[in-house]
């Protein structure tokens, strides 16, 4: 269910509660993109503010645990499968924290302290917020061209659908590469980030190859600033909706290159094992284990 089309959280669990047979609900855990603070969220690109008391009366439910939506994701990363995180460095295994980052809608970022199982501990953060850091002369003209239209940029601006239609944006009313009439009428019946995705992983754009590889590199280099702040020695995940649908770009070289890039501690980045969680539901797994534990249930 497309979430703009709700006024609220809860009018969407109403539709979907009430499309099925009638069922009591104990436990629910709900994560959702924005910061959560005493139990309450403001969603960053919907008009939704979430309460879980609120939702504790409308689902009905007895207990109610409200997520960000990365928090989630990384409490669902343990759930995982080993054919379901595709390596893009084997790096050297180890016990230690944990990396996420996931730029679909949004960029999020979180971290998983440790080894702390059975009980895992996720330290949710709003790293995709923090300001972009261009690493080049192209990266510069970057931030200028966004900050124009932007005022303040962040990393989101850049690592997320829309992010990647920016850069598409700068490329071409800069002159760094031509939008064809092909391109141009695609991206008015179609939704624009996913005509770069399709044209720029087939080489059947240049402009669009360009694009994605401007992506990959800024999403490999922030990948490694946050393995860097969190001491990701247990490893990176790279999660959310893009990271599947471009993975052979992404174990083509330049994200890596990226992420080890990091002048005298590139031999560290290089022991950090990173993935590609490639289950679409890593966020909801992560909703349920929590949801479990509240409920007092085995995982």
């Amino acid at each position: 269910m497309p979430s703009r089309d709700f006024a609220s959280l809860e009018a969407a669990i109403a539709r979907f509660l009430g499309a099925g047979p009638h069922v009591t609900i104990t436990t629910a855990c709900v994560g959702i993109a924005g910061p959560v603070v005493d139990g309450r969220g403001v969603t960053v690109n919907l008009p939704w503010v979430v309460d879980e008391r609120v939702l504790a009366s409308e689902i009905p439910a007895t207990r109610v645990r409200l997520l960000n939506d990365l928090e989630a994701t990384a409490h669902g990363v343990g759930a995982l499968a080993e054919r379901e995180l595709m390596p893009l460095q084997a790096g050297a295994p180890r016990a230690g924290n944990i990396a996420v980052i996931a730029a679909g809608t949004g960029l999020g970022e979180a971290i998983v302290v440790g080894d702390r199982e059975p009980r895992t501990v996720v330290v949710a953060t709003e790293g995709g917020h923090a300001d972009f850091a261009p690493r080049g002369e192209l990266e510069d003209e970057l931030l200028r061209h966004l900050r124009k239209e932007f005022g303040r940029v962040s990393y989101e601006r850049v690592l997320s659908g829309p992010g990647l239609v920016n850069v598409y944006r700068f490329l071409r009313d800069t002159g760094v590469a031509r939008e064809t009439a092909r391109v141009a009428a695609m991206m008015r019946e179609r939704d624009p980030a996913a005509v770069i995705t399709e044209l720029g992983m087939d080489g059947g754009d240049r402009l669009c190859e360009m694009t994605l590889n401007i992506f990959v590199s800024v999403y490999g280099a922030e990948a490694g600033n946050l393995a860097l702040k969190a001491l990701a020695l247990g490893g990176v995940v790279v999660a959310g909706g893009i990271a599947p649908r471009i993975k052979s770009v992404l174990a083509a070289g330049g994200f890596i290159t990226a992420f080890r890039d990091k002048g005298r501690l590139a031999s560290l980045m290089e022991t950090i094992p990173v993935h590609v969680a490639l289950n679409p539901n890593t966020a909801l797994l992560g909703a349920a284990r929590v949801a479990r534990a509240m409920s007092g249930e085995a995982d």
